[in-house]
């Protein structure tokens, strides 16, 4: 009686489960007031023009390379540059050079 009333339940489960249908989204109104004041106003800008940046038209940063020109920066290159003449062997030799990218210049 158990294992009938068992799966009686659990048929019951799936038929409910089963007999759901699927929740249908809702597709965006796109006649809205709002909707056609936006399209107006962009409809209303000429194409092909970009706004000039608070900054105008100045780079930020050197056209060369990611280096600054602050006194961590300098300090870094400055020891970049002797890293070879710190890095010897036991026997004096140089260390092999790694194979990292190291500072963009």
């Amino acid at each position: 009686m158990n294992k009938a009333l068992a799966v009686l339940i659990a048929g019951l489960f799936a038929a409910g489960a089963y007999a759901q249908t699927p929740a249908a989204e809702k597709a965006p109104v796109t006649n809205t007031a709002p909707q056609a004041r936006a399209e107006a106003k962009v409809a209303s800008k000429p194409a092909g023009q970009v706004k000039a940046g608070a900054g105008g038209d100045i780079n930020k940063v050197a056209e060369g390379g990611a280096m600054g020109t602050d006194k961590a920066a300098m300090a870094g290159e400055k020891r970049a540059e002797t890293r070879d003449a710190r890095r010897t062997n036991k026997d004096g030799s140089v260390k092999r050079k790694s194979m990292q990218g190291g500072t963009p210049k």
